[in-house]
């Protein structure tokens, strides 16, 4: 099943089970996606539709962190309710050594080996781990292999 269909499906089950945080947070989720598939005039594979939920995500710990040190707690749990709602559509992560592995793997298809082909290193490995792996992480171990 396609991801935006399964969206579309808990929405439905969101609402049947009156869950007014998870209808919320699938309701942002659907919309943010529509708007890209608007502005870009495609429809969003399932990578690009993770693209997006990995990006929603992001934002949300950003806000607990500002929030949590602005002493708003009230605040920050409903972003944390809505991260565990997005964490549901996401692919399974990979674990530290299974990132390690891909990152080997990558510098060997792209050749890198200096700080120079960072990029070239980066764009093998985004497609790879877009959505399993915290990419801020993998950025600094990919500075620290390559350093």
């Amino acid at each position: 099943m396609a991801l935006i269909d399964q969206l579309k499906d808990e929405q439905k089950s969101a609402m049947k089970a009156r869950a007014k945080t998870r209808l919320g947070t699938i309701r942002l989720a659907l919309s943010e996606i529509k708007q890209r598939e608007i502005d870009n005039r495609v429809t969003l594979t399932d990578d690009e539709t993770i693209a997006v939920l990995t990006k929603m995500i992001k934002q949300r710990r950003d806000s607990v962190n500002q929030f949590t040190k602005a002493g708003r707690t009230d605040l920050a749990d409903i972003e944390t309710a809505e991260i565990a709602v997005l964490d549901e559509f996401m692919p399974i992560a990979l674990t530290d050594e299974e990132v390690a592995e891909c990152l080997n793997k990558a510098m060997t298809e792209s050749g890198a080996t200096s700080m120079q082909d960072m990029g070239k290193l980066m764009g093998v490995l985004k497609p790879m781990l877009q959505g399993r792996a915290d990419m801020g992480k993998v950025s600094q171990l990919v500075k620290a292999k390559l350093s």
